[in-house]
C-alpha cells in the first residue's frame, strides 16, 4: 500500500506511525507500540544548568525555517548509531506534511550553522515528536525546551515521544499502555491548538516552569 500524506495523517489520528528499516531502503512499515512514551506538558523537568544555557543565548532558536534540512540532519550517522530509520520516503512525506501545516521543526543555530533541532507532527492538540539531532552540546535539549514552551502556549494537550529512552525520562517522560495512549490521543485530536513559530521574546524556561508550578 502506498503511503500518502493523507493516509499518514489518518494513521496518526489512531496512534500509528511509519518507520524505515535503513536509510538506503525505501520500504516503510507501520508501528503501534504496546507501550508509549509521552512527555506531560505540565510535568517537564528543566535542569538548572540547561536553563542557564538557554538564558545565556548560546543558540539562536527558530521554528519552521529549515524543516527539510532538520529532517535530513536527524538521519545523519551519529556515534553508536550509524544507521537511521529516516529514509527518502520519510523525508518526502513529512516535508509535504510541513507544507500543509501539519509538521514542524525547531532549529538551533550558531554563527548561521545548524547546530541541532527536532521535528514532529501536529494533529489537533496532539504533537508527535519524531526525531532530534545535535551537532553541538545541548543543542537538541535547547530545541526540546523551546518545543515544549511553544506547545504550552499553543494549548496542546499531548506530546507523544513514541519510545522511552533514559534521555527522555530525565525530562519527565513517562510510559503508558497503548489503550491509555489512545484514550488521551482521542481527546487531544478533537481540541484546537496552534503551533507557535514565535514566542515573541518570551522566556521559554519561564513558560515551562510556570506550567509545571500551576499544574
Amino acid at each position: 500500500m502506498e503511503i500518502t500524506p493523507d493516509l499518514l495523517l489518518q494513521a496518526y489520528r489512531i496512534g500509528v506511525f511509519p518507520m524505515g528499516e535503513r536509510r538506503d531502503d525505501p520500504k516503510l512499515y507501520w508501528l503501534d507500540p504496546r507501550r508509549r512514551a509521552v512527555l506531560p506538558l505540565d510535568g517537564f523537568h528543566l535542569p538548572h544548568r540547561l536553563a542557564r544555557t538557554i538564558r545565556a543565548g548560546r543558540f539562536e532558536v527558530t521554528a519552521d525555517t529549515a524543516f527539510a534540512e532538520t529532517v535530513r540532519a536527524c538521519a545523519e550517522p551519529r556515534p553508536g548509531h550509524p544507521e537511521s530509520w529516516i529514509n527518502a520516503p520519510i523525508v518526502e512525506l513529512y516535508t509535504e506534511l510541513h507544507r500543509r501545516g501539519h509538521a514542524h521543526s525547531v532549529e538551533c543555530w550558531t554563527d548561521g550553522q545548524l547546530a541541532g533541532g527536532l521535528y514532529g507532527v501536529s494533529v489537533g492538540a496532539a504533537f508527535f515528536g519524531e526525531s532530534m539531532f545535535t551537532r553541538q552540546r545541548d543543542a537538541s535539549k535547547v530545541a526540546l525546551v523551546h518545543l515544549v514552551a511553544r506547545l504550552i502556549i499553543g494549548r496542546f494537550r499531548l506530546l507523544d515521544c513514541q519510545f522511552m529512552t533514559e534521555h527522555l525520562r530525565s525530562f519527565g517522560a513517562i510510559e503508558i499502555a497503548r489503550e491509555e495512549f489512545r484514550r488521551l490521543l482521542a481527546a487531544a485530536i478533537e481540541q484546537p491548538a496552534e503551533f507557535q513559530r514565535d514566542l515573541g521574546g518570551a522566556d521559554p524556561c519561564a513558560i515551562v516552569q510556570a506550567s509545571t508550578r500551576t499544574s
